[in-house]
């Protein structure tokens, strides 16, 4: 695991969370954190923006029951997966 990429999608979490990233772990949920389903897409937009990826659709997501982990695995599959795309177009 990228730890680097785990402390700042928690940081990016605190901050939309309005906690110290201290209160965001692995196994918590979005909503545990006070996160609203707005907020929620705010943050996955914030996410993207960041690491300049996009998720696929996320249809089917929950931000109530998601963990923070699942949200740090889907950033770093949606990094792995711009470095292969970006390796296959050279």
């Amino acid at each position: 695991m990228n730890d680097t990429t785990q402390q700042q999608v928690f940081e990016i979490i605190a901050k939309q969370a309005k906690t110290d990233v201290a209160n965001v772990k692995p196994e918590s949920t979005l909503k545990d954190l006070g996160v609203a389903s707005l907020e929620a897409i705010e943050l996955i937009f914030d996410i993207e923006e960041h690491f300049n990826i996009n998720f696929p659709d996320q249809q089917g997501a929950n931000f109530d029951s998601d963990t923070v982990q699942n949200l740090v695995d889907a950033v770093q599959k949606a990094l792995a997966d711009k470095v292969a795309a970006d390796a296959g177009s050279n």
